[in-house]
């Protein structure tokens, strides 16, 4: 459970006398918070542990005090504030104390300022009275004084030699792992789950946290059940509400009492928890007075058998709660009469009575209940006897007259089995006497040295329990007859509980014992199940748990009481001993199983900070303990430990999707290193095969001036292409120097990991700073991702502002990143009109995903609209493919053969052939190159001011606009004939002499030495452009997503300044255009 520090300033000389009345207590989660702002290392965390978690040492407040002056130290003077000086550190690592646990109501008071203080006192227990001792009381219960003889009689002593040793060799391993675990750094109250969330993580500390709980809240029920148990049967057998004969009468009894016994239980916790407390020494001193009872019966029946007998009819075993004497007929006063249990068998108690047919054939045998430790009846106990409900109590041994089988009959005074028996059974119904090894780890805020005395005390418990137990085992075989030990209430010894009638001097010595021993067994439980509760939800890693983390003023968790005795009702409901006990054995089996889980994790990751000071520890052990736990659960019950898994499973799972983020230096996150780091080694030893290639992605993103992010509709699409799968690195370059922009840094990483939660998306950020944009993506490019965990594509938007961007820097950062992309071989993506881009939470009823395959690029564009229709956004869109034929192919075999090869690549797709004959270049491809060429030589003009040269490219683009609709009124206004009409250059010439007057609008006839100066390369390059874009937008104008080859940037430097004008011709007219260059590998395959 979480615990509170207290600093008490300590001062020498005179100043002590004057400081102990003035100085405040210091909260642990102040300590050290100068550094923890400068360094935030940990992130912001939820709950009051977050601080308290985040700092590796105690701390103290910063009292605005500069206590390093001197010349000594100057060299390291700035960093004083952040990095103080060791022997400060160990001044206040030595002269703190921490708060007891919350088990103790504290008194508090109000000092001078006004100021709420806890009185503090030293822990001063040590291994015997903090640690021994309660795990005792915790081990020894209602197991041993109810169950055992029964077990050792049903089981035999070999059997029950089996289940005592399995489980206490289980517990023994589980207190090695505890030990190390407990003793590797300070281990605040909470105990068990503190040791498993802190070692294995909140995910598994929640899980495991809550079944512990669960555990501790059964165990509730069944000493309160023990406790009912014993006060109907052996103390006051009169107090029964339902009289037998009512059906189920014992049941509802139990229910009714049992009721009763948990609300009287759960008032005294609530009004306070010391008498509870105050009273463990009394309830701990009737089991020991108990345990030395019965071992003093067992000496004492070598000298003096006790007198108690037990009746046998036949071999049949019979209760003598009705009848005297064990014979059919009597001698009184020389006459012959029949005996009480000839009134019970036959119809009268005349002679000549109709009788039991199995009752005239056998006789009675009075035989001792407890032959002593050198009868030899050890023998008769070594095997078990093992049967279903309703059979016979029977001494296999004993000669005996069988009749025809007839049903049992329940009236006669036969001892039947009330439950089938099997050895598994009593595996589960055993298991809850050797739980209770975590009552000292749990006390660990009240020892004086917790790091010695927890794993002593443990392991010297279990040790003396486990000696006890399997002395009792061996003791009671030994001494006590079969078909006695079989008799699970005790009804053949006039109801006296087995163990009672070897125990010396009297049986009541048991009765009383094992009453006060369940009474405090189960408010131990009622108090320490609340505050487990109330520890779990302090830590804030179970929202829905939050309400039980409050309490009373003084702290006591009123709510989490309320919900344990709702809980511990459900076992009371149940009202059977043997029915409750394998539940809390699946819950206790569990969060054992993950004490060794954490020990052996820690133990095989060698993590530096694993130290523990217990060495006598191994991680064989902690595997065998925790193989050992599992294998528990399954011989006890199979299907309670499937349900213990699943609630287990589903806490985990919901802290993982719902809880508070919580970093506490867990082994899982180590394991997952060390699984990452071999993984990473693995994959490098071989190159990808194509059946495993998927696109690993490098998602370029761009930040505005408030450091968010521009686009957020990229990161929509990566996830929509990704499904969560693969690599995923959002990367953004900020221009500057890393020291003076830092702090923009984690911003900026802060707001694209918000953006990446908004969008579902699962990858990692990274934001660089560069002094250009250009060596900033260039370093992405290069080294993003590790290992066999790099990124094979590049998803980035069209950088949309180049034409009125001041400089040429986006164009050039464009080009050079497509150059490098394809140095390194790796695919890119560019998507145009981004924002234009549906959101996760658009669905798109129909519509059609257009690949246009202009020239094969390894296969990218066939398996990339696959992807996207696997994502529920684009689900019910259907995937056309359009390919380009020349004038010397053959279109229809062409289709036939792009059909074939969907079919083989299992792609579901309509396929088109749109042909594309030669055809003499038109006049507006000649105006297009003319602008382009023109604005190129204005923009290399750079002694123009900012002004004109903006102004500059405004005129060249309202040309450009007002060309191309002169076009388009043309191309409506003429006549069919001439709408198809392509002009040569000689033509054109020609025809611009022939109607000069005419086209006055059109004033660029007025140039004509241009035409004839245009780069030849370019013209054809703009030619193309437009041909492919004027059947593009044809055909996919209207569809949801056009996927279109992206041509590479030429080899010559010179043609770079016009390559982003033949891209920008080519998507002209379309919404949602990705531009894709393969990375010069094969990524789909027809093979399987």
């Amino acid at each position: 459970m979480p615990t509170n520090f207290t600093v008490v300033p300590v001062e020498d000389g005179s100043n002590s006398a004057a400081g102990a009345g003035g100085s405040k207590p210091v909260h642990v989660s102040k300590l050290f918070d100068e550094e923890q702002n400068d360094d935030n290392l940990q992130g912001p965390h939820s709950g009051d542990d977050s601080q308290r978690e985040s700092s590796p040492f105690i701390s103290s407040d910063d009292d605005g005090e500069h206590y390093y002056e001197g010349k000594n130290m100057a060299l390291f003077e700035e960093e004083m504030d952040s990095h103080p000086m060791v022997s400060s550190l160990l001044n206040k690592l030595a002269n703190y104390t921490n708060l007891t646990q919350g088990v103790r109501e504290h008194e508090e008071a109000e000092n001078e300022d006004g100021v709420r203080r806890v009185a503090v006192t030293v822990p001063q227990m040590g291994t015997f009275i903090g640690v021994y001792l309660p795990c005792m009381q915790n081990i020894l219960g209602v197991i041993l004084f109810l169950r055992l003889t029964w077990i050792v009689g049903t089981a035999g002593i070999l059997g029950s030699f089996a289940i005592v040793s399995m489980c206490c060799i289980c517990t023994l391993l589980t207190a090695i792992s505890m030990s190390a675990i407990a003793t590797n750094g300070v281990v605040p109250a909470g105990g068990s789950y503190y040791m498993i969330s802190r070692s294995l993580g909140p995910e598994f500390g929640g899980a495991v946290g809550l079944c512990l709980y669960l555990g501790t809240t059964f165990a509730g029920s069944l000493y309160i059940l023990g406790t009912i148990e014993i006060l109907l049967i052996y103390i006051v057998p009169t107090a029964r509400v339902f009289e037998e004969g009512e059906g189920a009468a014992m049941a509802n009894n139990m229910r009714v009492y049992g009721t009763c016994c948990l609300l009287l239980m759960a008032l005294v916790v609530f009004v306070g928890v010391k008498y509870v407390n105050k009273l463990a020494l009394v309830f701990l001193a009737c089991v020991v007075l108990s345990i030395m009872a019965t071992y003093a019966g067992v000496i004492k029946t070598i000298i003096e058998p006790p007198e108690f007998t037990v009746c046998l009819l036949g071999n049949r075993s019979l209760t003598n709660e009705k009848f005297e004497t064990c014979a059919k007929t009597l001698n009184v006063k020389n006459n012959t009469v029949t005996s009480d249990l000839w009134s019970i068998f036959c119809s009268s108690k005349y002679p000549n009575a109709t009788c039991d047919e199995y009752f005239m054939l056998n006789n009675l045998t009075e035989m001792q209940a407890i032959p002593g430790l050198l009868s030899g009846v050890i023998k008769d106990n070594l095997w078990g006897n093992y049967g279903p409900a309703g059979m016979f109590i029977e001494k296999k041994s004993q000669n005996s007259v069988e009749v025809q089988d007839t049903p049992p009959d329940r009236l006669k005074p036969y001892l039947f089995n009330d439950i089938t028996t099997y050895f598994t059974l009593l595996v589960g119904i055993y298991f809850p006497s050797v739980t209770g090894i975590m009552a000292g780890s749990n006390r660990s805020g009240d020892l004086r040295d917790a790091q010695r005395s927890i794993p002593i005390g443990t392991i010297m418990a279990i040790l003396t329990t486990s000696f006890i137990y399997i002395s009792c085992v061996v003791l009671f075989g030994a001494c006590i007859e079969g078909v006695v030990l079989r008799d699970k209430f005790g009804f053949s010894v006039k109801k006296n509980p087995v163990i009672g009638i070897l125990a010396w001097p009297s049986p009541w010595v048991i009765v009383i014992g094992s009453f006060f021993s369940c009474c405090g067994a189960g408010l131990q439980s009622l108090t320490g199940a609340p505050r487990l509760l109330q520890a779990i939800a302090r830590d804030g890693i179970i929202p829905f748990l939050q309400v039980f983390g409050h309490g009373k003023a003084n702290g006591e968790p009123t709510w989490a009481l309320l919900l344990t005795v709702g809980i511990c009702e459900i076992g009371i409901l149940i009202a059977s001993l043997d029915a409750v006990a394998p539940i809390l054995s699946m819950f206790f089996l569990m969060c054992y199983l993950f004490v060794n889980l954490a020990c052996a994790v820690q133990t095989l990751l060698r993590t530096p900070n694993w130290r523990p000071r217990f060495k006598f520890y191994h991680w064989t052990l902690s595997f065998l303990g925790m193989s050992l736990c599992l294998s528990l659960m399954f011989v006890s019950s199979w299907y309670y430990a499937l349900v213990a898994i699943v609630i287990a499973g589903c806490i985990y799972k919901y802290i993982e999707y719902r809880g508070a983020v919580k970093e506490w230096g867990d082994g899982i996150r180590g394991l997952s290193l060390n699984a990452a780091r071999y993984a990473l080694i693995r994959l490098e030893e071989a190159p990808l095969h194509t059946k495993n290639w998927r696109p690993q992605l490098l998602v370029m993103c761009k930040l505005d001036s408030d450091l968010a992010v521009k686009h957020p509709r990229l990161l929509s699409f990566t996830t929509q292409l990704k499904a969560g799968k693969g690599l995923t690195i959002v990367c953004s370059v900020l221009e500057g120097t890393y020291m003076t922009r830092g702090n923009d840094v984690k911003t900026g990483e802060q707001n694209l990991k918000a953006a990446m939660v908004a969008e579902r998306m699962k990858g990692f950020s990274h934001v660089v700073v560069s002094s250009n944009l250009r060596d900033g993506f260039s370093l992405l490019v290069q080294s993003a991702g590790l290992g066999g965990m790099k990124h094979n594509a590049v998803l980035m938007a069209w950088p949309a502002g180049w034409k009125q961007a001041r400089d040429l820097s986006a164009r050039r950062n464009f080009i050079e990143t497509i150059k490098e992309t394809t140095a390194a071989h790796q695919a890119l993506l560019v998507a145009k009109n981004i924002d234009h881009f549906p959101s996760n939470l658009e669905r798109l009823k129909e519509g059609s995903i257009d690949v246009w395959w202009i020239v094969h690029d390894g296969g990218l564009l066939m398996l990339l609209p696959f992807l996207l229709s696997q994502h529920k956004v684009w689900r019910k869109c259907k995937m056309r493919i359009f390919t380009v034929a020349q004038m010397d192919d053959n279109s229809i075999q062409m289709k036939k053969d792009l059909q074939v090869f969907l079919y083989h690549l299992r792609l579901d797709a309509e396929v088109e052939v749109v042909e594309m004959h030669d055809s003499d270049i038109s006049a507006f491809t000649y105006e297009k190159t003319l602008m382009m060429e023109q604005r190129s030589q204005m923009l290399k003009q750079m002694q123009l001011s900012r002004t004109e040269r903006e102004r500059e490219a405004q005129l060249i683009h309202d040309r450009n606009t007002a060309s191309h609709s002169t076009m388009n009124d043309k191309a409506a206004g003429a006549t069919p004939d001439r709408v198809h009409m392509t002009w040569t250059k000689d033509k054109l010439i020609h025809e611009r002499n022939r109607h000069r007057e005419s086209m006055g609008v059109k004033d660029m006839f007025n140039m004509k030495p241009e035409w004839e100066t245009l780069n030849q390369s370019n013209v054809r390059r703009m030619h193309t452009a437009v041909k492919l874009n004027e059947v593009v937008v044809k055909k996919s104008q209207n569809s949801q997503l056009v996927l279109l080859n992206m041509p590479g940037p030429p080899k010559n430097k010179k043609g770079e300044e016009n390559y982003m004008e033949f891209l920008e011709v080519l998507m002209d007219g379309l919404d949602r255009v990705l531009l894709v260059r393969g990375g010069g590998r094969e990524v789909i395959t027809i093979y399987s």
